[in-house]
Order: structure tokens, then C-alpha cells, then sequence
């Protein structure tokens, strides 16, 4: 029987790392690609293929997809989508290069990826793709708008791939994690270190009384569940012989959901301003 084949992006750590070291005890052939050499260079180390992959560079995504369709004889099972970042601070101090790299990196890479892995799929005639969404892709919150409005246009994407890509065998779906205990905030304090101008703000103000302090312990308040509670959410989505569309990852996600569906928009409003 042939081993199984995957492409996992972003695996220098948290969600990426702990999915490809599950898949490959699993006995898939994991593709464990990273943003830095030097974290391809540890992934190797650990007996991982590691192809260096940059969402928001398309000469890496392309010699990325042509490594993996090599080594696999164009026979690819499956590509997890999990590379990401944010930029937090409110919509109005965000500049326009700053959301033009965030949809690169959480949205556009991806796409470009895609188009260079689907059509070994169709070929193939079988293929599943998963998109690492978030509770962020169901329902906006302040301050984050900027990730917000990638995984808003991450969700309608993979509805419509997966609309598309039914005649061709092409399962798609979206995970959906809540707050995982992963690097993801200490990454998007560094992202709006590099982006934010507050000092010029007119929220200055605010964001000496709370928001900068919100900005480096906010996501710490309450629960945060494993990175193997999304991994559970992959080897479902990868094993179901019809997998859902979307798998909910943690409690915040399934009540947010719900909240999203029950709740006036107003309503909505008033307990996300809560959060």
C-alpha cells in the first residue's frame, strides 16, 4: 500500500509542528515545510522531508510545490494550510502595506499554492485540502481586525473551493481553531512593533491605559487548549471517507458559532465587545 503523502506548512512550531510529528508516528509521509531555513534545518534533523516555503514569496511557493510533486511522483494525498500571522491594533492605525502583507501571507500564498498542487490532484483523481482557519474567520473582533478580515476571506474561499473541486475529488475543509497555546501572540506583538505607528494615534491615549497592555496579555486571560486539540481536528478531516466542511476547534469556536447564527447583530456586537 503507498505511504500516504502530505504538505504541512508553517512548521516551526505550535499547531504545524505538533500535526506533522502526529501524521508522521502515523506513518504518513510528512512534508514539513517552514517560513526559515533555519527551522527547515531542524525539521530535517528530525528525520522530516522540509521544503522552505515563504506564503508571501511565489518563487519559494513554487519551488516549494515542485519539490514535494517530485518527491511524491505527483501523487500528493494532502496539503494543510496552517502558516499564518497577525498584525493586531485597530483597523484605522493599520497601513495599507501592512494588510497588503497580511493577505499575502494568510491568504494569497495559499491560493498560489493551490494552483500549483491542484492539478496533480485532478490528475490523481483524489486529493484533500485543509485550510487552518479560526473562531476569527466566524465572528470579528476588536482590534484584530486586520487577521479578522483574512480568515473572513478565508472561509468564503474554501466554501467556494470546495463547491468547485467536488467533480474532481478534491475534498476541502476548514479547521477552526479558538485560543490555542501556541507563539501566535508573541509573533503579533512583533508584527505590531514593526507596523503600528501608536505614538501617532489618536488613540494614543487609549492605548496607554489599556491597549498596549491588551496587545501583550490579552489572549492569556482564561483557558487555551493544546495545539493537539487542532492535530485531533487534521487526522479527522484526513481519515473521514467524507469529511465535514468544517471542523470546530475548542468551546469559544462552537459558541461563537452558534452566538453568530442566533444573535442580532447588535447583540453580537455588545458580547464580542466583551471579549
Amino acid at each position: 500500500m503507498r505511504q500516504r503523502t502530505i504538505l504541512i506548512t508553517g512548521c516551526s512550531s505550535g499547531i504545524g509542528l505538533d500535526t506533522a510529528r502526529r501524521l508522521k508516528d502515523d506513518g504518513w509521509m510528512v512534508f514539513a515545510s517552514c517560513r526559515a531555513p533555519a527551522d527547515c534545518t531542524l525539521r530535517e534533523d528530525e528525520g522530516f522531508e522540509a521544503p522552505q516555503l515563504d506564503y508571501e514569496d511565489t518563487e519559494s511557493i513554487a519551488l516549494c510545490a515542485n519539490e514535494v510533486l517530485d518527491a511524491t511522483d505527483g501523487k500528493l494525498d494532502a496539503v494543510f494550510h496552517n502558516g499564518a500571522y497577525a498584525i493586531p491594533g485597530p483597523l484605522e492605525d493599520i497601513p495599507v502595506k501592512a494588510l497588503r502583507t497580511q493577505f499575502e501571507a494568510n491568504f494569497l500564498g495559499w491560493h498560489d499554492l493551490n494552483r500549483h498542487l491542484i492539478p496533480a490532484m485532478r490528475r490523481a483523481g483524489h486529493g484533500r485540502i485543509l485550510l487552518n482557519s479560526s473562531v476569527l474567520g466566524i465572528v470579528g473582533m476588536r482590534y484584530r481586525g486586520s487577521y479578522v478580515a483574512s480568515k473572513f476571506a478565508l472561509e468564503g474561499y474554501g466554501d467556494v473551493l470546495r463547491m468547485e473541486m467536488k467533480e474532481a475529488g478534491i475534498d476541502v475543509v476548514l479547521i477552526e481553531p479558538g485560543p490555542i497555546d501556541t507563539d501566535f501572540r508573541k509573533n503579533a506583538v512583533a508584527q505590531f512593533e514593526k507596523w503600528v505607528d501608536w505614538t501617532s494615534s489618536a488613540r494614543r491615549a487609549q492605548y496607554e491605559d489599556s491597549l498596549l497592555a491588551q496587545l501583550h496579555s490579552g489572549s492569556g486571560r482564561g483557558t487555551q487548549w493544546p495545539a493537539s486539540a487542532v492535530t485531533d481536528a487534521v487526522v479527522k478531516a484526513l481519515t473521514a471517507r467524507h469529511p465535514k466542511a468544517r471542523y470546530g476547534v475548542t468551546m469559544p469556536t462552537h459558541a461563537m458559532a452558534i452566538a453568530r447564527r442566533i444573535l442580532p447583530t447588535r447583540a453580537l456586537d455588545w458580547v464580542l465587545s466583551k471579549g
